[in-house]
């Protein structure tokens, strides 16, 4: 039993295991890596056990370095999930081992293992974040009738209002980068790369896919989705500021539902918020089930879990001044600042 630094040549293998294994998820597929590497240029660890021949044990990690954030390694940043996946407790405890190796290497301060549910790992966990999700099918109607008789109503409202959706690839991608950069702004946070979105495209066609919402000819709203063994995710998403009371947010979801069960998809992921968030209270309306989400994490010096969120008081100031800077000049600062973000 050995680990490996896996290379590209591995590639073929690692997805094997990805596919056969239950545990894995959409983030744990080998393209991510390719991703990352292409739109941010991190470095990445993929960690795999090898007996026999055999995979028994994956842990993908990206080493993220820069004066804004220090050194840390994240399995898997800018993903709710991608933890470490083992049939056997002595491959898990190889791969913490060689984790934490290659912490002390590059002089990674901080490890963080994201994880879908509970996890047997002896690292404490961040319970903060979850996912929700929900049944989707392919007729509109029998997603209709299961939302409650207040949300039925309040979709179909959003039918009436003139509103259009239009669905695609990176034909639309502009359309929904302005607005996504938009919202991004206001939140006072850096938006990524348009670079991000056109690697994912192109790397994963078929499964990375848009669908923006128009009022008049103009786009409003718009979500960018992936999808992976019948579950799509929600990845993100974005309405304008001036057009809420057109209630886009609620119509992009109910097409974007609509248009996942059209493609196959039977699992409908709305993508991670914090617990009693704006948008955690907004997808709960939708019939969703809750999923934790675990994310254990190491410290070099033993401090706390590492919090890049806008609750953090001493980002409050950043945020303040993000939220009034134009949206040209955000997109052209923003994603060399976002990419630090894991």
């Amino acid at each position: 039993m050995r680990v490996i630094i896996a290379k590209e040549e591995h590639s073929a293998s690692w997805n094997d295991f990805v596919a056969a294994h239950t545990s894995c998820v959409n983030y744990h597929r080998w393209a991510w890596k390719r991703v990352i590497e292409d739109a941010f240029g991190w470095q990445t660890f993929y960690l795999m056990v090898e007996e026999d021949g055999k995979i028994s044990a994956i842990l993908p990690l990206v080493w993220l370095n820069s004066k804004l954030f220090g050194s840390l390694l994240c399995s898997l940043p800018f993903f709710s999930s991608a933890g470490l996946v083992a049939d056997q407790s002595a491959s898990c405890e190889l791969l913490l081992e060689e984790t934490l190796r290659i912490a002390r290497e590059v002089k990674a301060k901080y490890v963080e293992l994201r994880h879908r549910g509970t996890t047997s790992l002896p690292w404490p966990s961040k319970t903060a974040k979850v996912t929700l999700e929900c049944d989707v099918y392919s007729d509109p109607e029998e997603n209709m009738r299961r939302l409650s008789t207040k949300m039925r109503t309040n979709v179909r409202r959003t039918l009436k209002s003139g509103l259009e959706a239009v669905g695609g690839g990176e034909e639309l991608l502009q359309e929904f980068y302005d607005v996504f950069s938009l919202k991004m702004r206001e939140l006072g946070t850096p938006v990524y790369s348009r670079a991000f979105f056109e690697a994912i495209l192109r790397h994963f066609p078929g499964e990375a896919f848009l669908c923006l919402g128009r009022y008049h000819g103009k786009t409003i709203a718009g979500g960018f989705l992936t999808g992976y063994r019948g579950v799509v995710e929600a990845n993100w998403s974005a309405a304008s500021p001036k057009a809420m009371n057109l209630r886009p947010n609620m119509f992009l979801f109910w097409k974007m539902l609509c248009v996942s069960g059209e493609k196959g998809y039977r699992t409908f992921d709305f993508g991670r918020s914090s617990v009693g968030s704006g948008t955690y209270e907004f997808k709960q309306q939708w019939n969703t089930r809750v999923v934790a989400l675990f994310w254990n994490h190491w410290s070099m010096a033993g401090e706390q879990a590492l919090e890049l969120n806008p609750n953090n008081p001493r980002y409050r100031a950043a945020i303040w001044t993000w939220q009034r800077l134009p949206v040209f000049f955000t997109k052209w600062i923003g994603p060399p600042i976002a990419r630090c973000l894991p």
